[in-house]
């Protein structure tokens, strides 16, 4: 008797639990993410943090690694060594060399001369304005200071602007540190970048007679020949002496 009135409870109490299980294993499979679990699981990857960069020092030996020396012989009859820093703006060292051993800086003045900050030039119009033919460089700058010597890489508003034009700076100037692309310094005779004309134009420009790679071996080309003096009236009535 007793066992037949366990029976209709116990179906009762069947019949409400099914739907709660089914419930709960409908709630299991709706909730679980997409590919996280079984066959389909992958292992989470920690970030690897990025190691430092390092920036080589400056060998200020001119014999050393001729491949990155810049020489450049200019109309002041001196010539110049920089040191390439390869390590520190490598695109930008590749079109410098590029440029020189085409002949693009040849003949090209110095366009901005200012007493006390820098000496640009790179420009075969003379204006500021132009440059070659190559494309635009992505900006590399770097922490490097610009100091006395510093060979930097001018450029228009956008970071990645810069393309052929250069300046040599006088003096330091800091605040242009991680802002224009530092490749190199000046290794041997400064002196005869002071010497540069000033001006912006100057009047007289100064120019790059012959850029080269020290590794090419190019011999120093002869002095440019002075430019007649245009004849006066005054020179035509002057009496001839002998």
């Amino acid at each position: 008797m007793i066992t037949a009135k366990l029976a209709p409870a116990l179906a009762a109490l069947l019949l409400l639990t099914a739907p709660q299980a089914a419930f709960a294993q409908q709630q299991q499979k709706d909730d679980t993410p997409p590919v996280a679990f079984g066959d389909n699981a992958k292992p989470t990857e920690e970030a690897v943090p990025a190691a430092p960069r390092s920036y080589a020092p400056i060998n200020y030996d001119p014999a050393a690694d001729p491949e990155n020396i810049w020489v450049l012989d200019l109309s002041n009859g001196q010539r110049i060594k920089i040191r390439l820093q390869a390590e520190w703006a490598p695109a930008h060292v590749e079109r410098i060399k590029t440029l020189t051993r085409a002949g693009f800086y040849d003949g090209v003045v110095f366009h901005r001369v200012i007493d006390g900050f820098m000496a640009q030039g790179g420009d075969p119009t003379g204006t500021g304005q132009g440059g070659s033919e190559l494309p635009d460089l992505k900006a590399e700058f770097n922490p490097m200071p610009h100091v006395r010597g510093t060979l930097s890489m001018a450029r228009a508003a956008s970071d990645d602007s810069a393309n052929s034009q250069f300046f040599i700076v006088f003096y330091p100037r800091f605040s242009l540190d991680k802002k224009y692309t530092n490749l190199g310094r000046v290794v041997e005779n400064m002196e005869a970048v002071d010497a540069i004309n000033r001006g912006e134009p100057p009047e007289s420009p100064s120019f790059v007679v012959q850029a080269s790679i020290e590794s090419d071996n190019l011999p120093p080309p002869p002095p440019p020949v002075a430019k007649d003096a245009p004849i006066s009236a005054d020179m035509l009535s002057a009496p001839i002496t002998n």
